[in-house]
């Protein structure tokens, strides 16, 4: 089995190509949900959904986000009614956000109501939110300390900010499931998902990095130059203390890595690094990476 650290966009592209050439029984994917948020009264718990829809073919890959075709009906008449939904948030995808919610309420584990919905979505892979314990990403703006949400879906990551804060009442813990997948693994592979709000989210949970400290680890560079390939990495990078770069990456985890992957293209030298074509702009590219990593996962 292989063990996948995982944010919402990089990463759900290389499981892509890894459910076309691994068992699907064999995947499992820890999930950030630091960038979880009630909104209208719903939970979303965005990376978790991304890889879930992924998984049972729903997914928007447009976008990368929400459910391929979906509608916006009720989305359009909550802001008709002058409520400030700044996520667009589609009517299949609404109700996935009104049962998590629910369940939540109820009392519910994340990691149950996670394993439920993929279930009734008939995902054959074992999807994993990092912890069952609340905790949210914020960015320390000008404007003052706001959600990562409202920094980078309503703002669109144009205010400056000065720092990253990880806010909960309880530090959170990598649950028993998550050990477990990590226990069970032959490798982890950590994907070219943004390194501090997608990564350090799992890596900060208790006894995430006690799990891996005998485990190989892979994990594939998010950057090409000084630019991520998608997303506000680069900023979030600077405001952490990191360069924003692959060698800020390799930095950010900290000696965690046996096996580091850059782009191609990447003008930056990483030592020791080996180097494929992460631009995975199909499924094809997708595949071609996935067949990559297996095999440096096999030789070590």
């Amino acid at each position: 089995m292989i063990t996948f650290l995982s944010g919402g966009t990089g990463t759900p592209k290389l499981l892509r190509g890894m459910q076309k050439v691994m068992d699907r029984h064999e995947i499992s994917v820890i999930v950030n949900t630091a960038e979880d948020i009630w909104i209208s009264g719903n939970h979303i718990s965005p990376d978790v959904d991304t890889v879930m829809y992924l998984f049972s073919g729903m997914l928007n890959t447009d976008t990368w986000w929400g459910i391929r075709s979906d509608t916006f009906t009720t989305h359009d008449e909550i802001m008709r009614l002058g409520i400030d939904e700044f996520i667009g948030i589609g009517d299949q995808d609404r109700a996935v956000h009104i049962a998590r919610g629910e369940m939540l309420r109820n009392g519910m584990r994340l990691t149950n109501i996670t394993k439920l919905l993929c279930e009734r979505y008939g995902v054959r892979e074992n999807v994993l939110p990092m912890t069952d314990t609340e905790v949210t990403t914020q960015v320390q703006t000008d404007l003052g300390l706001i959600h990562f949400q409202e920094y980078w879906v309503r703002a669109k990551g144009r205010i400056e900010i000065q720092k990253v804060v990880r806010s909960f009442n309880e530090p959170p813990v990598a649950t028993q499931e998550v050990i477990e997948a990590i226990e069970a693994s032959d490798a982890i592979v950590i994907g070219p998902s943004n390194p501090i709000t997608s990564i350090l989210p799992i890596l900060s949970c208790d006894g995430l990095r006690e799990a891996l400290r005998d485990k190989v680890v892979l994990a594939v560079s998010p950057f090409i130059g000084d630019a991520p390939v998608s997303g506000p990495a680069a900023a979030l990078m600077h405001a952490s203390g990191y360069e924003p770069n692959s060698i800020g990456t390799f930095n950010c985890y900290a000696g965690l890595t046996d096996v580091f992957v850059q782009d191609i293209r990447d003008p930056v030298e990483v030592s020791h690094s080996v180097r494929f074509d992460t631009l995975m702009v199909d499924e094809d590219k997708s595949v071609a990476l996935a067949q990559e990593v297996l095999r440096l996962i096999k030789a070590c």
